[in-house]
């Protein structure tokens, strides 16, 4: 809440607009980690909701402004394959961020594992794919003689 009300204080002459809107945002600001993913909610009037999956998330990045450090907050940005260049999510002045940065990459991470293949087949499936490099870089080769 101290960060919200800095805001609002160094908003100048909107400072009248500035208290409402950061107040409700703060108390209606909510975060959701669950099984499959993580949402966020916030808005009275127009609410507004976003889920991600711990399987669509692409980069964490942690950022911190000047307020934020001297309050020892920061915000998580968590970006998606979604093409846009901002971040899809941005999770608000956390205290504790490292730890939910760390939360949020090994859930990412354990999604997107590669599952275990018996040795017998990925040394079939390596002489396979070799095969066919081999017939065709034989094939290339046979064409740049010509």
């Amino acid at each position: 809440m101290k960060l919200y009300a800095i805001r609002a204080v160094l908003s100048g002459p909107a400072i009248l607009i500035a208290v409402p809107l950061l107040y409700f945002r703060y108390h209606t600001l909510k975060y959701f980690f669950d099984e499959e993913g993580v949402s966020m909610s916030w808005g009275i009037l127009f609410r507004q909701e976003i889920n991600l999956t711990y399987a669509r998330i692409q980069d964490i990045h942690i950022s911190s402004g000047f307020l934020q450090r001297w309050l020892g907050l920061a915000d998580i940005k968590i970006q998606t394959a979604s093409g846009s260049a901002g971040a899809e999510m941005t999770l608000e002045g956390l205290l504790e961020f490292a730890d939910v940065r760390d939360f949020l990459y090994s859930r990412m991470r354990g999604l997107q594992a590669p599952t275990e293949v018996p040795d017998d087949d990925v040394t079939a499936l390596l002489g396979e794919i070799a095969a066919d490099l081999k017939g065709a870089r034989l094939a290339l080769e046979g064409r740049s003689d010509v």
